[in-house]
This record gives structure tokens, C-alpha cells and sequence, in this order.
């Protein structure tokens, strides 16, 4: 297991059922799902202060996003789509997949997707195609469910849909090198009216290069965690 701390408790909206989750030039991109409320937006990290938000059409489920240079990538979770927005959250343009879109994020050369499965797919960031399958596996067994992803410190972070773990992932192999353990953040907050344990839970993960922070939440939490992670020992 990875050791971490938290370093602050920031503001998130209650209202917001966070998808994806990304820092940019100190600001924070968050997609939020529900048919009839899916929607991106850019916040202040500081105060989570709304700065900027586009509302999709009611018939699009939002899930993950990641920033590929100068354009937002947002999957939509059945309708085979993922919406491209410039950094105003402008639409500029679509791509069409195969299957279900769930989680987003990217390397230094592809975006890398989740749909659910055990399965992350890469994929070329000019016209989605699939160049690389990867499949992820935690002591010989497959670890399906990922949703959320974060490519950071040369791994792949991963959430577990309805679990408190993020999977720590090797690109190379898709082994599963170790397990961030979240639970006790549920117990650091009070929970809002209209709280269900098994539909809010942990989803969302952001990473400051410059500061080599995370940033974690859930879907309608009221806060934001700020953590500090240790590093990853070799093998």
C-alpha cells in the first residue's frame, strides 16, 4: 500500500457528480455526470469557485476528461462520443468509439481510456483510433472496474468504480504495482442531505506536476483532498 497524508480539505460542489478530474495551469477542470446534468467546468482550486462551465445536451452522460495540449477530451458514457473543447470549454470537435467511455487521461504520446473493464486502450489523440490494448491485473487476476484515470509519476492511476482504492498501474505490463487505500478519507467529512453510500463514491484524480500533489474526490462530495503520496519503491 501507498502511505499518504492529507495536506488540505478544499471546497467541492455537492452538486457536481464528479467524472473526471484535472489540473491545469493552476486550474482545476472537473467533468460532472447525470443525464439532463452533465456538464465542464474550470474552477478555482483554491475555493472551487465555478470560473467557466459549458452544459452538454441532456441526452449526453459526461465521464472522464484529460487535457491534450491546447483541447479538452471528454468521454460520454454510452452514447459513443467524446466531445473536444478548446480551453474556453468551446466545442471544436467529436470523436466517435466502440463500447462504453468511463475514465481519461493521457502520455506523452496517446490518450488512454477506461471503459469499465480490465481492459485500458490506447488511443491516437488525432483520431481516436486504438493503437495499444493493455491489460491490467493485480496478482495474476484481472482487475476490472477501472474508471477515473490520472497518468502520473510514469504509472497509471486508476479508480475502482465503487471501491476506495486507486490502482497504482505499470504502462508497461499492466500490473498493478501498488494500491492507494482511501477509505478513511469518507470519515473526514460530514455527510450532505441525499448522501448514498454505494452511488457517491470515490472518483476523481487530479496530479500537480509541480508540486507532486493529488488532488482526490467523489461524486457529490463537499470536499476536495489535497494529499501528499509517498513515491513508489522499486520491485
Amino acid at each position: 500500500m501507498l502511505q499518504w497524508r492529507v495536506l488540505r480539505t478544499l471546497t467541492h460542489d455537492i452538486a457536481h457528480y464528479t467524472q473526471g478530474l484535472e489540473l491545469h495551469e493552476g486550474k482545476l477542470f472537473e467533468s460532472a455526470g447525470l443525464y439532463g446534468r452533465s456538464a465542464l467546468y474550470i474552477k478555482e482550486l483554491e475555493t472551487g469557485t465555478i470560473l467557466r462551465e459549458t452544459r452538454l445536451a441532456p441526452h449526453f452522460f459526461a465521464e472522464g476528461i484529460t487535457i491534450w495540449r491546447d483541447r479538452v477530451m471528454l468521454l460520454t458514457w454510452l452514447e459513443r462520443i467524446a466531445l473536444v473543447f478548446d480551453l474556453d470549454l468551446v466545442p471544436v470537435g467529436r470523436h466517435t468509439y466502440s463500447g462504453q467511455g468511463w475514465g481519461l487521461t493521457h502520455d506523452a504520446a496517446h490518450l488512454i481510456m477506461s471503459d469499465g473493464s480490465a481492459t485500458l486502450r490506447y488511443r491516437h489523440p488525432d483520431d481516436f483510433r486504438i493503437v495499444r490494448e493493455l491489460q491490467v491485473t493485480a496478482e495474476g487476476r484481472a482487475v476490472d472496474r477501472l474508471n477515473e484515470l490520472e497518468y502520473a509519476r510514469g504509472l497509471i492511476f486508476a479508480n475502482v468504480w465503487k471501491s476506495d482504492r486507486i490502482a497504482a498501474i505499470d504502462p508497461a505490463d499492466g500490473r498493478v504495482r501498488a494500491w492507494l487505500d482511501l477509505a478513511p478519507l469518507k470519515s473526514r467529512f460530514d455527510k450532505p442531505a441525499g448522501w448514498d453510500e454505494h452511488e457517491h463514491v470515490l472518483n476523481g484524480i487530479a496530479h500537480d506536476p509541480a508540486s507532486d500533489r493529488f488532488y482526490v474526490t467523489g461524486k457529490c462530495w463537499p470536499v476536495l483532498f489535497e494529499l501528499d503520496v509517498a513515491p513508489l519503491h522499486s520491485p
